[in-house]
Formats: structure tokens, sequence, C-alpha cells
């Protein structure tokens, strides 16, 4: 039987690991906090996954067959002893973080294991008595390849579906800029209500045209219609939906800015793309994450 780990169990972790638990496959699942299970609830349900949630300081028994990495871009410096625990040259990583760069961050941690970058197409959302709401089905894609196949097995037969794809690069630039316009929330203050309102949607279309000038540049194949269906994607929703850059910024959490945001403009100017929406939202998302003041 494969072995797997899962470290970070906020919304998305949560979500993997129950749809894991329920087809027979439970991880050992590492957390900042020790917890006795966790606890997620679906339109159908509830399911509950036995812990106990490990935490820094208990025993490792690595490395892992399969490891998931449910941690923010923001956390990963914080768990890289962890990884280097959890993995050998044989494990699978899959990288369950916002943005395109995850081979970069989580490679040089993990003993020359294959990093098997993820999308995440999910919404979920964690309370204050730390149970998971999953508003939607749960779904991800991957790259296809060998790697992939040790992600897609463990996931066979739960409720998360797995899609692969030859294209993935075109397919993370699509969530970037899902994930990029979605930046615009922190810096109002709202939820996905503000989309409606035609002069917000104009700045919206604006930077995603923004963005998708740079993910073209990158070599992601995108059409003009990705701007207005993922527009639409935000306005058809429900009024007071967030998202997680803005309930981390209500918290008062570092934020990432830089992996869904600044990376676009980093990419820019890489490609010689002007990019002068980026040059005022990302400064603006860096001093609400990190300051000063």
């Amino acid at each position: 039987m494969t072995s797997i780990a899962l470290i970070g169990p906020g919304a998305i972790g949560t979500t993997v690991a129950a749809a894991l638990h329920q087809v027979g496959r439970t991880p050992v699942v590492f957390g900042r906090s020790a917890r006795d299970a966790l606890r997620l609830r679906t339109g159908s349900g509830r399911v509950v996954v036995p812990g106990p949630v490990r935490t820094e300081g208990d025993p490792v028994d690595g490395p892992f067959d399969l490891v998931v990495v449910a941690v923010k871009t923001t956390q990963v410096d914080g768990v890289a002893p962890l990884l280097q625990a959890v993995c050998g040259p044989d494990t699978v990583v899959c990288v369950l973080q916002n943005g395109i760069e995850q081979v970069e961050t989580v490679g040089p941690l993990v003993h020359g294991a294959a990093i098997v970058p993820a999308v995440v197409w999910f919404p979920a959302t964690r309370g204050p008595d730390d149970e998971v709401l999953l508003h939607g089905a749960a779904r991800l894609t991957l790259p296809a390849g060998a790697a992939a196949d040790r992600v897609v097995a463990a996931l066979d037969g739960s409720w998360c579906t797995v899609a692969t794809t030859t294209d993935f690069h075109a397919v993370a630039w699509r969530k970037l800029l899902q994930n990029a316009v979605a930046g615009l929330m922190v810096l109002t203050g709202r939820r996905s209500g503000m989309y409606v309102r035609e002069d917000v949607a104009d700045v919206a279309r604006a930077y995603l045209r923004e963005c998708l000038a740079v993910a073209r540049a990158d070599g992601a194949v995108l059409d003009d219609g990705v701007v207005e269906a993922i527009l639409q994607g935000f306005r058809t929703r429900p009024a007071d939906l967030g998202t997680s850059i803005l309930t981390d910024r209500t918290a008062g959490l570092p934020l990432e800015w830089d992996a869904r945001n600044g990376v676009v403009q980093r990419r820019g100017r890489r490609h010689g793309v002007r990019t002068p929406l980026s040059d005022v939202v990302v400064p603006l998302l860096a001093a609400a994450s990190d300051g000063p003041g």
C-alpha cells in the first residue's frame, strides 16, 4: 500500500485528506497545531479523518511514497525540515499551492523527489472551530506523467476528481489569472459582489488583459475569451464569497501576494512586457501583507 503524508491541514489539505480517508488511504497528517482529527462538511454530510495531527518534534517515519504539500507559499520555509524528513529520492511530492512556481519553490527541499504541481479547482473554507466547509465539487488538474499517475492512483475512487493534461502550463496560468484578479478584493476589503460594479469590472478586465499578455509571453496558450470567462465567474458567484488571500488579510496573516500577483510583474519584466497595473497592485498588496505601518 502507498504510504502517504499530508503537510498542511488547512481548508485545501483537509479536503484532500478527507478524500483519501474515504477510500481507505488515510494519510499521516502534519500541521502547526496538534488536533485529534480533521473534520470536513460537504453538501451530503460530514467526514472525520482520525488523527492525531503531528506537529514539530513528533517522530517522522519517512520517507513516504507520496507527500501532499498543502501549505501556502508563505509557509514553505517553515516546513523545510519536515519536507526533508518525509521525502526520499523515490517520493512523489504533489504541491497544492497557488502560482506557477511550485517546482522552483519546493524542489530544492525534497532530496530529488519528483515534484507534481497541482491546480486546485474547488472552494473550501475553514471555520473558527477548524471544521472545513467544501462549497462545491473537489477537482485537481496535474501535468501528465508517471509521477502524476501516483497521485491519480491514490485518489482513485474518491470524490476528489483528478485530471491530467499535456498542457499544464496553460492551465496553471489560467488559474493564476483568476487568483491575480481576486487580489483586488484585498485592496477594497470586499467580496465577489464588487465585480458586479461596472467600474470595478472595467479595472478587472484591464488587469486580466495585462496578465494574459504576460502569460502568452511566458508560453501559455490562452485565447482572448479567458478574460471575460474569469470575470463572469466572479460576477455570478454569491456576492459574499471571498477568496483565501482576503481571508488572510482579514486575519492579519502574511499574504501570498508574490505567488499570485508579483509573479506576473516579474515574468513581465523577464519577457519585456509592460505591466502598469501590476506596478500599482503589487506594491499595495505587499504593503498590506508586510507593512510597515
